[in-house]
C-alpha cells in the first residue's frame, strides 16, 4: 500500500501501464494479479480484522481474477468464503482462469442471493474493472442492487463496479463501496462526478512496478492535494505596501443580491489582495461597508449614468471579478459590457457566465467558474450531458471560450484545454448559497498578486475547499459561505 499519488490516468492509460509492466519489465500478468489480490486481502485484514465470513463477487475478466485470489487467501486463512462467480469459471481464460482454478480448490462456488449478502461480514466487489463503457443491466444490475441493500461493508477492487473509471459517472447502477483499492495507476474517474458517493475511502497500490513503467506517459490530470500550494505566492518583503499586492474590482450585486459582492470582496482581501473595490447597486453600499469596512464600495446607478465613475474604477483595477449577484437585467448587462470592453484579467461567474453563453467571446486571460448548469448553457447542452463526462466538458469550454475553466461540483475540475487538475478536498456542506461567490473572490485575489490564471484557479480551488473542510469540522449541515471566508486567512498562510 502506498500513499495516493497526484498523477491521474484514464483507463486506457492504465492498460498501457499494465502492458509495459508485463512486456517491457517482464512481470508476468499472473504475478500482478497475485500482488493485487494479496494487497486487497491485507487491506481487508487491516480494516476488518474481526471478519469471519466473506462474500466474494467475481466477474469474468482480470478484475474477477483478483477476486479469486482474495477468496483463496481468505479460505487459506480459515475464513468462511462464499465465492459467487458472475460467469462460469470454466469459460475463463488466461491468468483469471488460473486464479479461479486455484480458488476453487479451496472453496466452492455458490449462487449469490440477498440472504447471502446479509450474512456476510464483508462483501468483496471484483465484478467489473476499468473497461466498462455501457450501462449495467440484467443480472449484474440485480447483484449491484442487492449489495447496496445489504448492511455489510463493501471492499471494491480497482473500481466500484458500475462506476466509469473514465468519467466518474454511474453507468446505470454502481456498487456503493466503503473502501476501494485501486491499482497501478490512479484512475481519473474515481475523483469527480458520482465517484464520491461510490468509492468510499480510496487506497492505492502500485503493485511494485518500477518507475520506468510510468516514464513518457503524461498523466491525463493531476489530483490537487488538500494543502494549498502557497509556494506559488510570492514571499512578502518587509518593506511591502498594499500597492504591491494588486487591486481587485468586484462587479455585481443587483438589487437584493448585495451579499454576493460582499462575500467575493472579502474573500479577495482574505487571500491577500492589497486593495478591493466593489461596484454594486447604490442601495447596498451601507450594508457592504457595515459588514466589511475595508472594502471600497461604489454605487453604480447604471453603466451608462455612472460611466465615468465605472471607467475610473476599472482603470485602477489589476483584476476584475464579474458575476456575483450580477443578475440578467439591464443593470447587470451594462456592467458586463463595460467589463468586457476593458483590457483587464477577468474572473467570470454566475450571471456573467450566462451573459457569455448568450454572447460568446474568446479570451486567453480570463478564468471561468461555471457550475454544471452554467456549463450546460455555455455548451448548449443540459446538465446530464455535462455530468456524463466532466473532464470533456471542462476541456470543451476552455477550447470554445479560452482561458481557464473551473468546473465546480464534487471533484471540481480545472482545465485550460491542455492541463487538468481535480480537487480532492471539499464537502457536501458547501452546497449552500454564496460558496461560488467566495471562490470567485479567492481566485481574483490570487490573480491580483501575480499568479497566472491557471495557478490562481488551482491554488484558489485548494484554498477554498481546504477552508470549507476546516469549517465543516463543526458539522457540514448549516455550513455558510461566510464560515469559509473566515477560514481563508489561516489556510493561505504557511
Amino acid at each position: 500500500m502506498t500513499a495516493l499519488p497526484e498523477a491521474l490516468y484514464t483507463p486506457a492509460q492504465v492498460r498501457e501501464l499494465d502492458r509495459r509492466a508485463i512486456e517491457q519489465q517482464g512481470i508476468a500478468g499472473g504475478v500482478l494479479m497475485a500482488r493485487a489480490g494479496r494487497s486487497a486481502w491485507r487491506l481487508l485484514q487491516r480494516h476488518y480484522p474481526h471478519a469471519k465470513r466473506l462474500v466474494v463477487l467475481c466477474g469474468g475478466g482480470n478484475n474477477g481474477g483478483d477476486g479469486y485470489v482474495i477468496a483463496r487467501l481468505a479460505a487459506e486463512a480459515g475464513l468462511r468464503v462464499d465465492l459467487c462467480p458472475l460467469q462460469d469459471p470454466a469459460q475463463l481464460s488466461g491468468d483469471a482462469a488460473i486464479a479461479a482454478g486455484q480458488a476453487l480448490e479451496c472453496v466452492d462456488a455458490v449462487a449469490f442471493s440477498s440472504a447471502l449478502a446479509e450474512s456476510a461480514d464483508v462483501i468483496v466487489d471484483a465484478l467489473l474493472g476499468t473497461g466498462l463503457d455501457r450501462p449495467v443491466k440484467g443480472e449484474l444490475a440485480t447483484w449491484i442492487h442487492t449489495v447496496n441493500q445489504a448492511s455489510a461493508p463493501v471492499l471494491a477492487v480497482d473500481v466500484p463496479s458500475g462506476l466509469s473509471a473514465q468519467t466518474g459517472q454511474v453507468m446505470g447502477a454502481a456498487i456503493g463501496a466503503d473502501r476501494t483499492l485501486t491499482l497501478i495507476g490512479l484512475k481519473q474517474g474515481l475523483h469527480t462526478g458520482d465517484a464520491a458517493n461510490q468509492v468510499g475511502v480510496l487506497e492505492f497500490d502500485d503493485l511494485q512496478v518500477p518507475d520506468e513503467v510510468y516514464d513518457n506517459l503524461p498523466p491525463s490530470a493531476w489530483r490537487l492535494t488538500q494543502t494549498p500550494s502557497i509556494s506559488d505566492l510570492p514571499i512578502r518583503a518587509r518593506t511591502s505596501h498594499k500597492g504591491h499586492f494588486g487591486h481587485v474590482l468586484i462587479m455585481g450585486g443587483d438589487l437584493g443580491m448585495g451579499g454576493a459582492v460582499r462575500l467575493a470582496g472579502e474573500a479577495a482581501a482574505r487571500v491577500g489582495a492589497g486593495l478591493v473595490s466593489v461596484a454594486t447597486q447604490p442601495a447596498h453600499i451601507g450594508a457592504v461597508l457595515a459588514a466589511r469596512p475595508e472594502l471600497m464600495a461604489h454605487g453604480i446607478q447604471s453603466a451608462s449614468q455612472s460611466r465615468a465613475e465605472l471607467d475610473a474604477l476599472i482603470g485602477r483595477a489589476n483584476v476584475m471579478a464579474l458575476g456575483p449577484g450580477l443578475g440578467q437585467a439591464d443593470w447587470g448587462m451594462g456592467l458586463y459590457q463595460a467589463a468586457l470592453s476593458a483590457e483587464r484579467p477577468l474572473v467570470i461567474d454566475a450571471d456573467g457566465l450566462n451573459q457569455l453563453a448568450s454572447q460568446p467571446e474568446f479570451r486567453g486571460d480570463w478564468v471561468l467558474t461555471p457550475h454544471p448548469g452554467e456549463a450546460a448553457r455555455l455548451l448548449s447542452t443540459d446538465v446530464a450531458g455535462i455530468q456524463a463526462d466532466r473532464f470533456a466538458a471542462a476541456d470543451a469550454i476552455a477550447h470554445r471560450y479560452g482561458g481557464v475553466v473551473v468546473l465546480k461540483g464534487s471533484g471540481t475540475i480545472i482545465s485550460d484545454g491542455e492541463s487538468r487538475y481535480v480537487a480532492s478536498a471539499g464537502n457536501p456542506g458547501m452546497a449552500s448559497g454564496g460558496m461560488g461567490d467566495v471562490l470567485t473572490g479567492v481566485i481574483a485575489g490570487l490573480r491580483a498578486q501575480g499568479l497566472s490564471a491557471l495557478n490562481a484557479a488551482r491554488v484558489g480551488v485548494q484554498a477554498h475547499s481546504a477552508a470549507a473542510d476546516r469549517a465543516a469540522a463543526g458539522g457540514e449541515r448549516g455550513l455558510l459561505a461566510g464560515d469559509v471566508v473566515a477560514g481563508l486567512r489561516s489556510v493561505i498562510n504557511p
